[in-house]
């Protein structure tokens, strides 16, 4: 499994670098360029114009490997990886009509915020309707302690809580040059630890090779994400990688974890829900500016030192996890 997993990521990378050297300049030709917010500090306005829907890039390498691998007997097309797969490449979709309107209408106008979410809401349906079609129970696992919580109907709406708060919140912590990209390699990377120890699970070692494919087709895009960025993954990616990191937590039955494994994008939320309310209550603002990574920019720290201090409390946190998720 170790050798699998290595030769996913190295794979990944591979295929990812070369298409990130092809599409970058294709996107640059159909003006595919990020309008930045006029809130956003004077740092941000170099960034104008910088290729966005990058998602593309890691999203393609990802189809075009497991296709190869499937084809090739490496991986099985099971039936769990079916599930993450509709998932990774049905939020993909809906990101890339909402980057491509963007485009089209050159301005943050994309999709509609009813019609996002009602179209990530039908694609939770349809992962629910799988999910458990396959046999699944409406449990929700606490490892360390072996607790199995069965909450019956209200574990539908749990499920599509998790899909769509987690792929909104990966959206919304992408904000600063590779700042959701390296905490996504960070999920991916345990969830397939996780993964990998989940033998209960049927496809857990096809699920596993899949993470690390992701894993590594992340690392490829970040050389070109990182500040100063050359491509922005857009909501062609956040969308994508957000719901996915949801469903591994749901299919590996880690759902609680997901709190602490994805610990800075629940901060990044709460952080403009404190914000809605407080100034619906006050008419004041309780930060600066949310995201909550922008009042750390108001504050003065340096771009590329809050991305590393972000990384550093996501890879803690995923550490912390693990402990409890597999260790325990």
């Amino acid at each position: 499994m170790i050798t699998q997993s290595i030769m996913a990521i190295m794979i990944g990378f591979i295929f990812a670098f070369v298409l990130a050297i092809i599409l970058i300049p294709i996107l640059r030709k159909m003006h595919a360029g990020q309008n930045i917010s006029v809130y956003l500090e004077k740092s941000h306005k170099k960034k104008q114009g910088t290729p966005t829907m990058g998602g593309l890039i890691f999203i393609l390498s990802t189809l075009i490997i497991v296709l190869l691998l499937i084809v090739f007997n490496k991986i099985h097309f099971s039936y769990t990886l079916l599930i993450l797969l509709f998932t990774f490449f049905g939020y993909a979709l809906i990101g890339l009509a909402d980057d491509y309107l963007i485009i089209k209408k050159h301005n943050n106008k994309g999709l509609s915020q009813t019609s996002k979410l009602l179209l990530q809401t039908f694609i939770a349906i349809i992962f629910f309707y799988l999910f458990m079609k396959g046999g699944n129970e409406p449990l929700i696992w606490i490892h360390s302690l072996n607790i199995k919580l069965n909450i019956g109907f209200f574990y539908g709406l749990f499920i599509l809580l998790v899909l769509v708060a987690t792929s909104n919140a990966v959206n919304l912590t992408d904000g600063l040059d590779g700042l959701a990209t390296g905490l996504s390699i960070i999920a991916f990377i345990t969830f397939g630890i996780i993964s990998a120890s989940s033998g209960w699970l049927d496809g857990y070692e096809d699920i596993t090779v899949l993470a690390f494919v992701i894993v590594g087709s992340l690392l490829a895009f970040l050389l070109f994400n990182y500040n100063p960025a050359k491509v922005f993954m857009g909501d062609t990616g956040s969308l994508s990688l957000g719901a996915t990191i949801g469903a591994y937590a749901i299919m590996t039955r880690h759902e609680v974890l997901l709190v602490l494994i994805g610990l800075v994008f629940v901060l990044e939320t709460l952080s403009c829900i404190i914000q809605i309310v407080y100034y619906k209550l006050t008419h004041k603002r309780f930060f600066p500016m949310t995201p909550i990574h922008h009042t750390f920019e108001k504050m003065g720290m340096k771009e590329k030192t809050i991305v590393k201090l972000f990384w550093l409390v996501g890879l803690l946190a995923s550490f912390i996890a693990l402990f409890y998720g597999v260790v325990l």
